[in-house]
């Protein structure tokens, strides 16, 4: 996500009169100095995922945002949107949210290839911490 992000937790526990929410990831942003809550779903955007991010916003920014910090952002991370459902159930938010795609593809990039081990030397490095861990 970039060199101005720092991680604080996965599936974050949020709780409310003793009942628990999860927000799938939750960062910093440094420079804007703000608690950044992430959604990610696997199917398309429904309008249902805005009211559960003003939710988790509503509670960052009440019980976990410092008094120094900004307002925190919600971004949902869709596998597909509808770009007139997602700008009419944004419409009346007052909180900043966005709304974003994803893609997936079998393939690896030719520039990640160069920085990541191949599926033989990971074979090997599984393979060699069994056996130490023996």
């Amino acid at each position: 996500m970039g060199s101005q992000f720092a991680f604080i937790g996965n599936q974050y526990k949020l709780e409310v009169n003793n009942k628990e929410y999860f927000i799938d990831l939750l960062l910093y942003h440094r420079q804007l100095k703000c608690l950044v809550a992430i959604e990610l779903k696997i199917g398309e955007f429904i309008p249902e995922y805005k009211g559960k991010m003003e939710y988790y916003l509503e509670i960052l920014n009440d019980k976990v945002k410092l008094s120094d910090e900004n307002d925190s952002i919600g971004i949902i991370i869709c596998k597909e949107k509808d770009r007139t459902v997602v700008e009419y159930s944004l419409k009346s938010s007052n909180l900043p949210i966005g709304v974003a795609t994803y893609q997936t593809t079998n393939q690896l990039p030719k520039y990640y290839e160069k920085l990541l081990p191949s599926s033989n030397e990971l074979a090997e490095k599984i393979d060699l911490f069994f056996l130490n861990s023996k």
